[in-house]
């Protein structure tokens, strides 16, 4: 007897059920599931968007410009291809000569400037074959150039007096002016 009843009541509730689906017609049901896909994969759904978007303005940049590019190119002459070819050709080769003269004037100073340093080692072993300070040679010739070029040029003042004394220590607080640091007080605040 029992099962009857519990097998009416089942019946009855899924009468029930189906009585609420049929008044409920409306979309309340779709804006619940919407919701709850969006809550749980709307980042997703954002980029996947964002992306389809830029896949589509890339490919209509490259669209058209091969139309116009083939276009152009069956449109001209074969006699203006050349010359313009030709063209091309006498800049690149304009700048073929410009770098190899630039280089062939940097190695031409690279060699002068060995063949100097050369002569220099020359002369250093030769002063100290004879007994010479080969430091006392450097010293005379950068003093000549010096003398060479303070000639030419204004001769700066040598009676300069220093900015601060010799002992001058920016954390013993001698010697600054009115920038002295001082801790602060001890003790609480003088808040009332």
């Amino acid at each position: 007897m029992e099962a009857d009843n519990d097998a009416a009541g089942i019946r009855a509730a899924g009468a029930a059920a189906e009585e609420a689906s049929l008044e409920n017609q409306d979309m309340s049901f779709l804006l619940t599931a919407v919701s709850t896909f969006l809550s749980d994969y709307g980042w997703y759904l954002l980029v996947l968007c964002g992306g389809v978007y830029l896949l589509i303005q890339q490919l209509s940049k490259n669209r058209p410009s091969q139309h116009r590019g083939s276009a152009a190119v069956t449109s001209q002459d074969p006699a203006s291809v050349v010359r313009r070819q030709e063209a091309l050709e006498a800049a690149r080769q304009r700048m073929q000569e410009e770098l190899n003269a630039k280089a062939a004037e940097f190695k031409e100073k690279q060699q002068r400037m060995e063949e100097e340093k050369r002569q220099q080692k020359i002369e250093k072993w030769e002063s100290m074959k004879e007994g010479k300070s080969y430091k006392g040679n450097a010293n005379r010739t950068q003093n000549s150039d010096e003398a060479a070029s303070s000639s030419t040029g204004l001769k700066p003042k040598t009676d300069k007096k220093p900015l601060r004394t010799s002992g001058y220590n920016p954390l013993s607080g001698e010697g600054g002016g009115t920038c002295a640091w001082r801790p602060g007080r001890r003790g609480p605040s003088a808040g009332g």
